[in-house]
């Protein structure tokens, strides 16, 4: 059996300094700020880059170069016979895409998974394409696990503000201005590929209801009989995440919450006070 690697890319929420613990390898996301490149958790801390958000700098998203992924792949092939390369969604990021075409040239050796993941839900198949790893499965049995679980995760997120959503063409300015007076908070989802609307309510407490009741229903009705694992994520002070992730706890008992900061990739378009609840199902193996 040869030497597998897992590689996936700093959208996961997985930091450089964490991945050295798990034994896998993380691609810095590439960020402009007013022109200038930094790289997430590089570059570029969690807590420049609200700051740099809050300040209105123009921040826009982008990907890494073709040089810089194959620079990483040919740096880990040196010591494994392959890679399992996890990107965020395809439907959010055409990093994916590109790394599909780049692996085309490294004969077979480089195995990049589009299933549709980002942030809590795509470092979920981060540790369960390990623990297959772990079990001896070979590189394409754990990618065709990961592909057939690809569309068997949940996420809800609410906004505290929709400036972010008017900046990005989501809402209008005339949309963003009367939600804004009558404190309408939109609650999006990822359900595969892409962030759609899913609701609209009135206040912080209502958005969270619907969120908790979104994800039971997901709970009992399109995961009914099955495991899964329960996540959240936020953007708003560690404060009000530690307040939402006891919410999550105590709306479902006995299950164990794995909470992060959610990836900058999505929060420079969402913006800062966002709280998010994610699952996946567990993966069959």
């Amino acid at each position: 059996m040869g030497k597998i690697a897992i590689m996936t890319d700093s959208n996961s929420g997985i930091t450089q300094r964490q991945a050295k613990v798990m034994g896998i390898y993380v691609l810095p996301m590439p960020f402009f700020i007013n022109g200038d490149m930094y790289f997430e958790d590089i570059t570029l801390t969690q807590e420049e880059f609200y700051q740099r958000l809050l300040e209105d700098a123009d921040i826009s998203t982008s990907q890494p170069s073709p040089a810089d992924v194959m620079e990483l792949w040919d740096d880990v092939l040196k010591e494994h016979d392959e890679i399992i390369h996890i990107p965020m969604s395809s439907g959010l990021s055409s990093s994916c895409e590109t790394a599909l075409s780049l692996a085309q040239d490294y004969e077979g050796r480089v195995h990049v998974v589009d299933n549709q993941r980002i942030s809590i839900t795509q470092r979920q198949s981060v540790l369960d394409a390990l623990e297959m790893a772990k079990r001896g499965m070979g590189a394409k049995e754990i990618v065709d696990v990961l592909m057939a679980e690809k569309l068997e995760a949940s996420i809800y997120i609410t906004v505290d503000t929709l400036k972010y959503l008017k900046k990005g063409g989501r809402v209008t300015a005339a949309g963003a201005a009367l939600g804004t007076v009558l404190n309408i908070k939109p609650v999006l989802q990822i359900q595969g590929d892409k962030l759609d609307a899913f609701a609209k309510v009135r206040g912080f407490k209502a958005a969270k209801k619907k969120m908790l009741d979104a994800m039971e229903k997901d709970i009992n009705v399109r995961f009914s009989g099955k495991k899964v694992h329960l996540q959240a994520a936020y953007t708003c002070s560690a404060e009000e995440a530690e307040e939402w992730k006891k919410e999550i706890m105590e709306r479902f008992p006995g299950y164990e919450v794995h909470m992060d900061p959610l990836s900058l990739s999505v929060s420079c378009h969402i913006g800062p006070g966002s709280m998010a609840i994610a699952c996946c199902k567990e993966a069959e193996v």
